[in-house]
């Protein structure tokens, strides 16, 4: 069954390289209206795009977040917080420092950011998350006047694809690994090994960036050197989950 929307889902690849045309205002408006459309939790509302239209500040953020220079090539460059401090204004006595309110506001951030991502692609554009903001979470926080109950997450570049730059979309783990019946399942090593041979091969043949070895055997070097020890007293100091 051919589904327009399921195939533009599943043609999602990272844009890093963009032209140097400017979105349309009618094409921004279009994407922000999608993004305020998404579901939220008892329609709370907790989440904040902040659009970042100053090239000043754009340099900075690309240094604060390794040197991603495409923060500063691409046409638009958003950051997304999950904000509580909204209601804050509106209600000071309100306990916000409970884990609970950090999960929600992460949760909606990041839906609303995916309709953010399917809305620019329906459009012809494309899109890359920045997490590397959060390398110096405190320096963003500083530069964008940041308050308490707001938590900068990630940003998201989008712009015109350069057609000169055209990467393959990364094959994805069986569903079999992710998606169970009625509970949770035991990983399938066999799957798992066909799956590493997939990605290997896709490595090894992509159009940049080629290099070896499949997906299982990156995990723990991606996971054990994420060096952000510094979140949680960052979160703390924000006034999240301090109980």
């Amino acid at each position: 069954m051919h589904n327009e929307t399921i195939d533009l889902l599943c043609k999602h690849r990272s844009i890093r390289k963009y032209q140097q045309q400017p979105l349309k205002l009618e094409q921004i408006e279009l994407i922000l209206k999608a993004a305020q459309s998404v579901s939220s939790s008892n329609f709370l509302q907790c989440s904040t795009i902040i659009r970042i239209t100053d090239m000043i500040r754009r340099k900075k953020l690309a240094h604060y977040s390794g040197d991603q220079n495409y923060i500063t090539q691409a046409p638009e460059f958003w950051v997304f917080c999950a904000d509580f401090n909204r209601h804050y204004q509106i209600e000071p006595g309100l306990q916000l420092e409970k884990a609970e309110q950090l999960l929600l506001g992460c949760i909606d951030t990041a839906i609303m950011a995916q309709n953010v991502v399917v809305a620019a692609e329906s459009l012809g554009l494309g899109a890359v998350y920045i997490g590397g903001l959060r390398n110096n979470i405190d320096k963003v926080t500083e530069l964008l006047a940041i308050p308490k109950y707001v938590l900068p997450l990630f940003g998201l570049c989008i712009g015109y694809p350069d057609p000169a730059d055209n990467p393959e979309v990364k094959p994805r783990l069986p569903k079999e690994l992710v998606i169970f019946k009625n509970q949770y399942q035991p990983i399938n090593r066999n799957l798992l090994k066909q799956y590493d041979e997939q990605i290997n091969n896709y490595y090894q043949h992509r159009s940049t960036n080629q290099k070896v070895g499949g997906w299982s055997d990156k995990i723990a070097k991606i996971i054990n050197q994420e060096n952000r020890d510094f979140i949680l007293a960052y979160l703390h100091k924000q006034g999240w989950i301090t109980k």
